[in-house]
């Protein structure tokens, strides 16, 4: 959650430090940054300080599975918009490479919250478990 944070933070940074208003693409592209950098330390701290313990009612392994997998299919979205809206010929060259930035930042994000989806869709379905914690029972 920590690398899925910071990168999200390069990208609605780099974004916000262009003229982001003038192309309605960009819109969407923060839209998506923000809300799952919003949530991503919302999640973070949750975690950090132990509260899903708390929670206990809430079932966590499957509210991550949902959010990890939202937030891949949304960030391919984003990453594709913001690659397509990258214009080499901007007349301002800075905008130019921030926003190319932000578009191998996105991509990076994105395959970071692919990479979570999996783990915790392992961690959900109890894959992977060690040999103490699941045990075989072969009555042959």
């Amino acid at each position: 959650m920590g690398a899925q944070a910071v990168l999200g933070l390069l990208v609605w940074a780099l974004i916000a430090d262009t003229t982001y208003h003038l192309h309605p693409a960009y819109g969407w592209v923060m839209f998506v940054s923000i809300f799952f950098w919003i949530t991503t330390l919302i999640f973070f701290v949750i975690y950090l300080l132990q509260l899903h313990l708390k929670f206990y009612v809430v079932p966590w392994p499957l509210v991550l599975v949902i959010f990890n997998a939202t937030a891949t299919v949304l960030y391919i979205t984003a990453f594709v918009t913001c690659s397509a809206a990258v214009q080499p010929t901007s007349w301002r060259q800075w905008d130019y490479n921030r926003r190319a930035a932000a578009s191998f930042f996105a991509c990076l994000v994105m395959i970071a919250y692919g990479a979570s989806t999996f783990f915790s869709f392992r961690a959900w379905k109890g894959l992977g478990s060690n040999a103490a914690t699941s045990q075989v029972n072969n009555h042959a």
